[in-house]
């Protein structure tokens, strides 16, 4: 079996279904457990710090780790940094099979800290009957440090690690989210996998295939495409006055403006995104309009146009990342519905003239997933709070896949996570 060790939502999981293979995730939250069940994904809950690790002796082949990374994430207060001498601590001793947890965890600063520790005790349970073949782990970057000390333990017991940061975007995943990655093998040597993407394109050289451009939230989403959804936008009268396209406080997609006659796309041109402008005679014009693979959807009204961008939240130093970019990291935990698209100027308005951009639109539970590169359809359970956090925590797939392909000896094909519905 491969074991999965605080398994989340399923983005592991999902890589490996993917790929032709299952594990056996342990999972403590209710609803992510709820999520998996509803994916298809076997799952043990429980708290993977108190189950036996002796149990899966003997039947593994691949261990994946992604513990809960709160306690380090620079969403939350980072108390795990100052805890890091005595999670280092707890590794070393799980290594020599010492458990010293619960006298290392009564001076820890956050509880949490201590579960980067937990692998080690599998881990080493493990070691003692040869297993497993192999071992993928992935945290913040912060944790690098804790991933290099597993690092020199696991070539000791015969592996070859390799142990770095890798950004996702680089893999084709719609999000410039950074973690760090440990590898390690008793059958190949270990390595990140070749990026398959790049901030800038590259074409194919006497050194190499050339690399794609990062896949942007635009594209991921499937903005402008005339067969695809279109973002969703609060009603309250378009950019440029008039009588609003649905009812006060209503919250309708584009598609269902062009339902109504709000919204016309030109016949022989994709339209990114447009709202309703001024008149009643207004439609979209052909000039207005982006194909596919071009920059960020916009809001476009006579002369004027808005440009959507994602904030990651409410605070001064948030993210503002434009839709024809990858999203920044997305992390939701007590802030999940402050992550918001917002309007901004892309061309100057006539002298003197002045127009209210939209309101922000908080961004949905189903673009999230996306931007995470899980597929549209994936069947999150909970309410927005509990759907965002599953989201947030959750390890990308693309990657995932990227990852674990070498090591399950399959082929990675990017078709296989196409993103937009």
């Amino acid at each position: 079996m491969i074991l999965d060790l605080f398994a989340g939502p399923g983005g592991w999981s999902h890589a490996l279904t993917v790929l032709g293979a299952r594990d056996v995730g342990l999972e403590w939250d209710e609803w992510a457990c709820k999520t998996r069940a509803r994916a298809g994904q076997l799952t043990i809950r429980t708290d993977v710090a108190v189950y036996p690790a002796w149990i899966f002796s003997g039947r593994v082949t691949g261990v994946i780790a992604s513990p809960p990374c709160q306690a380090w994430s620079m969403a939350g207060k980072r108390l795990g940094l100052l805890d890091q001498p005595l999670v280092h601590q707890a590794v070393a001793d799980l290594a020599a099979g010492r458990d010293t947890r619960e006298q290392l965890l009564g001076a820890c600063a956050d509880a949490r800290s201590l579960l980067a520790a937990e692998p080690m005790r599998y881990l080493h349970a493990l070691h003692l009957v040869g297993e497993p073949e192999w071992v993928l782990m992935e945290e913040v970057p912060d944790v690098l440090p804790l991933w290099r000390q597993y690092a020199a333990i696991l070539r000791t017991w015969g592996f070859s690690v390799w142990s770095g940061i890798l950004n996702a975007a680089d893999y084709g995943v719609p999000q410039t989210r950074r973690r760090a990655i440990l590898l390690a093998s008793r059958v190949r040597t270990a390595g990140p996998p070749p990026p398959t993407h790049a901030q800038l394109a590259e074409p194919d050289s006497l050194f190499g295939p050339g690399r794609a451009r990062w896949v942007s939230m635009a594209q991921a989403l499937g903005w402008g495409r005339t067969d695809g959804p279109v973002p969703t936008v609060c009603a309250g009268g378009g950019p440029g006055g008039g009588p609003e396209p649905f009812p006060s406080g209503s919250r309708k997609t584009l598609t269902d403006a062009r339902d109504r006659g709000t919204w016309t796309p030109h016949p022989d041109t994709e339209l990114a995104l447009a709202s309703r402008g001024e008149g009643p005679d207004w439609t979209a014009r052909p000039g207005e309009n982006r194909p596919a693979d071009a920059p960020a959807p916009t809001f476009t009204a006579q002369a004027h146009r808005w440009v959507w961008s994602l904030r990651s939240n409410n605070q001064t130093n948030a993210t503002v990342r434009r839709a024809d970019e990858p999203a920044g990291t997305l992390f939701f935990g007590h802030r999940a519905n402050e992550c918001s698209w917002i309007a901004d100027t892309a061309s100057g308005l006539p002298d003197g003239e002045q127009r209210v951009a939209p309101a922000p639109v908080k961004i949905t539970a189903r673009e999230a997933g996306v931007l995470q590169s899980f597929p549209a359809d994936y069947p999150w359970q909970g309410n927005k709070g509990q759907t965002f956090s599953q989201i947030g925590n959750a390890v990308p797939p693309r990657l995932a896949a990227h990852l674990l392909a070498p090591h399950l000896n399959k082929p990675f094909n990017p078709d296989d996570f196409t993103l937009a519905a």
